[in-house]
């Protein structure tokens, strides 16, 4: 991606009252406990997979009830004019926080995270790498979620983001990179141009391409090689052990794409590459975030590479809204 510092404040700009009075009128049975369980963090899903009330990222992405009831919750993501994948409302609750972590799962090899404060306190602080900043509601920022990075709300409000993952296009890119000098994007509830939302119906492959493989391997391993702290002859057997997976990943590829007999030999393969992980998660850790090397094999490759259940989207014909 090109987004490559902590935090970037947008040009865009919205009505934080009218976003506030829609929140404030969504049922509690929509929020939704944290995925990981994290004290005090609740979401209302607002673009899931199919449309339904979950966290999950593997499949054809929807609007929710809760959104397609919230028309200006609906013009606010809509006005990126982006392809939108999963998003959500994000509360804190008063002294609650978000824990430090990177966020280093497949979804985020090509994706960031556009938030929008609706309710906050400037005792409410985001923290990334080496900076924090206190994000205003009705503002529109970036940041970088390969750094680590945490919340806490000091405050004594119930802080409400609403948060939009998306890839971007040329023009969201183009943007961002002018967002020091670009005047402010004002979208008032009901007014200037209104963006039709379309959601990603292509999330995931059946099978990841061997382009896509390798640029992932080299990211990951640039990274631990650029760490001092990392053995030489340990960095160098990862650097073989993973390259060999994308050779014959490639082999299989050229053979048979993402066809049914290709599944076995691409999960002996991935089989394989676990079996010789060294079983020290952290035997080898990254200079940018210092994170092991291994959780981020398991999240970016061998649990995102192969997803035979997908074929059906793949297929000539195949209708997502059917």
């Amino acid at each position: 991606m090109e987004f490559d510092q902590p935090f970037l404040q947008l040009p865009w700009r919205f009505d934080a009252n009218a976003l506030s009075s829609e929140v404030a009128s969504l049922p509690d049975a929509f929020w939704l406990e944290h995925p990981s369980g994290l004290p005090g963090n609740s979401a209302v899903p607002l673009v899931s997979v199919n449309g339904e009330m979950n966290h999950a990222f593997d499949g054809s992405m929807k609007a929710t009830k809760a959104l397609t009831s919230s028309p200006y919750l609906n013009q606010v993501v809509s006005s990126f004019g982006e392809v939108v994948a999963r998003s959500r409302l994000m509360r804190l609750e008063p002294g609650a926080k978000v824990a430090e972590h990177v966020d280093f799962n497949y979804h985020w090899v090509s994706r960031v995270r556009i938030h929008v404060p609706i309710i906050t306190d400037p005792d409410v602080v985001f923290y990334c790498g080496d900076e924090a900043v206190h994000m205003k509601a009705g503002e529109s920022w970036l940041f970088d979620s390969w750094r680590r990075h945490r919340v806490v709300n000091s405050s004594k409000v119930r802080r409400v983001h609403l948060v939009i993952d998306l890839a971007g296009s040329s023009r969201f890119w183009q943007i961002v990179r002018r967002a020091d000098t670009t005047p402010p994007i004002t979208v008032l509830p009901g007014a200037g141009e209104q963006h039709l939302l379309r959601t990603e119906q292509f999330p995931v492959a059946p099978v990841m391409a061997p382009g896509e493989m390798l640029a992932i391997v080299e990211q990951v391993l640039q990274d631990c090689e650029a760490n001092p702290e990392n053995d030489v002859d340990t960095m160098l057997a990862y650097r073989h052990l993973l390259l060999d997976l994308v050779h014959d990943w490639r082999e299989v590829w050229g053979l048979y794409g993402f066809t049914e007999p290709a599944f076995p030999q691409f999960r002996k393969l991935l089989e394989r590459t676990a079996s010789q992980l060294l079983p020290n998660p952290r035997v080898l850790v990254t200079a940018s975030n210092k994170v092991g090397i291994n959780p981020i094999i398991n999240q970016r490759i061998l649990s995102a590479a192969l997803r035979p259940r997908r074929v059906a989207e793949f297929s000539p014909g195949y209708n997502p809204t059917a």
